[in-house]
């Protein structure tokens, strides 16, 4: 079942992507939460997330803007390195509390907190159109790249503020498309490098066969969604996801999972 569900995920994810700016990420992260520890979670997430951009650059690449990339993605590469550092950190503290329900023991992890917090700002994003549309001056470029490097470290989680601030560059859909993946690929590789100790610690937690088969299933998403998506039928899947990462964030937040 768990393979199921990765790999269907990863599968509509990939393919969703493209046209919505929505991340793979965002989404497999709180289905590998729902069967690993978040931060197991958050590492396998960030090798099928690179691993998919790596298979999209290759196709897409030649329609990277170089100045927009630069102006942005230098900055995002360098902050993520701090989001990382900071992710290693919440991984080592202990529990910021404890309650009862149920008749069971709860306790409010850091990381937990803080990623469910995040899953909850980022679904504002995707599931409210005032926020949805928001773009921001390309002046703020660089900005926008510290911001979206620093919490893509964290948990991953980049696409909505990439979207926010790319918006206004008034790329071509292709254009987009490529620089933004571009982006996503040096936060990727900045984020891996920091969490590269704890792969090593964690290998034998890891599933790698797992991980192997929703990058393959991202794969098809990439081809397909390339093919036959169209840009109509985002906005459903996009408030349906919101919804769903609305919900997991609060239960992350409450310790519930």
């Amino acid at each position: 079942m768990d393979y199921f569900i990765v790999c269907l995920v990863a599968l509509l994810g990939s393919a969703l992507t493209l046209f919505s700016g929505f991340g793979l990420g965002t989404l497999l992260l709180p289905v590998f939460g729902l069967f690993f520890p978040i931060e197991i979670a958050i590492i396998m997430t960030s090798i099928v997330h690179f691993s998919n951009n790596s298979i999209k650059l290759l196709i897409f690449g030649k329609k990277i803007d170089t100045n927009v990339a630069l102006k942005f993605g230098i900055p995002a590469l360098f902050s993520a390195f701090l989001g990382a550092y900071l992710l290693k950190l919440l991984t080592n503290m202990q529990p910021l509390f404890d309650y009862s329900i149920f008749g069971k023991t709860v306790e409010i992890m850091p990381i937990k907190l803080i990623v469910g917090i995040l899953l909850v700002l980022f679904s504002v994003f995707d599931f409210i159109p005032k926020f949805k549309n928001i773009g921001f001056d390309q002046k703020y470029l660089s900005l926008g790249g510290v911001l979206s490097g620093f919490f893509g470290g964290i948990s991953g989680h980049q696409g909505a503020l990439r979207t926010a601030f790319l918006i206004r560059t008034h790329l071509s859909k292709e254009a987009f498309i490529a620089t933004g993946v571009f982006i996503a690929c040096l936060v990727d590789i900045s984020r891996l490098s920091i969490y590269i100790p704890e792969i090593i610690k964690n290998d034998t937690t890891l599933n790698y066969k797992l991980i192997v088969s929703a990058t393959i299933s991202a794969f098809f998403g990439v081809y397909f969604g390339n093919k036959i998506l169209q840009k109509t039928t985002i906005t459903i899947v996009q408030n349906i996801v919101a919804v769903l990462l609305f919900l997991f964030g609060g239960l992350l937040i409450l310790g519930l999972v």
